[in-house]
């Protein structure tokens, strides 16, 4: 990939979270990223490939991260412990990898984007089927059930983290999932 490329994906990446797909014009990205929009328009042929673009490398970005996170677990309950320990920390801006928080980039761009069949809508989705399936590989011993809890509740304390400012939300999720750990439901 191109110096000048890489420049404008991670330049929209940035302002794209950070702001919102839709509050951000092409111009503004031209004049933080110090690209000329002929270049910009040589590399991307619409704003919408540049979104793409921006998506695909946070959906790198982030899948990487969770791999980090959850290389080496050997149990389910090391697992929750693992994914929802490093959602708190990346709630507090303490993830490098992931940069400062502002919520689900995907959740916000699937919002801002009200056709479920546009590409924008549709990559979103895939990158929380990506996720759901990453975490399942991770899996002590494969759980349906669990595998769902864990997902709805991680969507959940993203959304709370973001909405509400309570940090503490993932912390809340290890500790429901483990009140329930006795539970047939939740045993690896």
């Amino acid at each position: 990939m191109s110096k000048k490329r890489k420049l404008l994906i991670d330049t929209s990446l940035d302002l794209f979270y950070s702001n919102s797909i839709n509050s951000i014009g092409i111009n503004e990205i031209l004049k933080t990223s110090g690209v000329a929009k002929q270049t910009l328009y040589s590399h991307f042929e619409s704003k919408e490939s540049l979104i793409l673009s921006a998506l695909q490398q946070r959906h790198t970005n982030f899948i990487e991260w969770l791999k980090t996170k959850l290389d080496g677990v050997d149990s389910n309950e090391q697992l929750i412990i693992r994914l929802f320990n490093a959602l708190e920390s990346w709630f507090r801006n303490s993830e490098s990898m992931l940069g400062d928080f502002h919520g689900c980039f995907f959740i916000n761009s699937a919002s801002e984007f009200n056709n479920k069949q546009s590409n924008i809508s549709l990559f979103c989705k895939q990158h929380k089927h990506e996720v759901r399936e990453t975490i399942k590989q991770y899996m002590s011993q494969e759980n349906l059930f669990l595998l769902d809890a864990i997902c709805i509740m991680k969507e959940g304390a993203i959304t709370n983290a973001y909405v509400s400012g309570d940090y503490s939300s993932a912390i809340k999720c290890i500790r429901i999932l483990k009140q329930y750990e006795n539970n047939t439901a939740f045993t690896d």
